[in-house]
């Protein structure tokens, strides 16, 4: 079994489009368990409830954005270790610096390539083969 097929990711993003093209990615790299959600504030919920090893979450959204889900995974002790991915369509350097203090350990670029998602994830979690 691969490391891909072990790791429990939570989609987190207010486009239907985006998160099937992150599912499509990540079934696409070997990963199997999957769940998505609407917005922050659904995710939050989801890894209060089952905590998963990895958040990839867009973020600009209503309700609760990236950095507010961020926050949320970090002050909750059995959530605070997973690993967190935050997807933006801007380039803010800002941002970036803002999610990185946060806690944040990748931001990955909108639109984005398997290959590129693949590095992202494999910067948290080592090789996925």
């Amino acid at each position: 079994m691969s490391i891909a097929e072990k790791i429990k990711v939570l989609i987190v993003d207010d486009q239907v489009t985006s998160r099937l093209l992150l599912s499509d990615a990540l079934t696409q790299l070997g990963f199997k368990q999957i769940t998505a959600a609407g917005d922050g504030m659904q995710g939050a919920q989801i890894m209060a409830q089952q905590p998963h090893h990895l958040v990839i979450s867009d973020f600009n959204m209503p309700k609760m954005d990236g950095l507010g889900l961020l926050q949320a995974v970090r002050s909750n002790p059995a959530t605070k270790k997973a690993a967190f991915i935050i997807l933006t369509a801007q380039g803010d350097r800002a941002l970036v610096q803002k999610a990185a203090q946060m806690g944040a350990n990748n931001v990955l670029a909108k639109p984005f390539t398997i290959e590129k998602m693949k590095a992202a994830i494999e910067a948290v979690f080592g090789s996925l083969k």
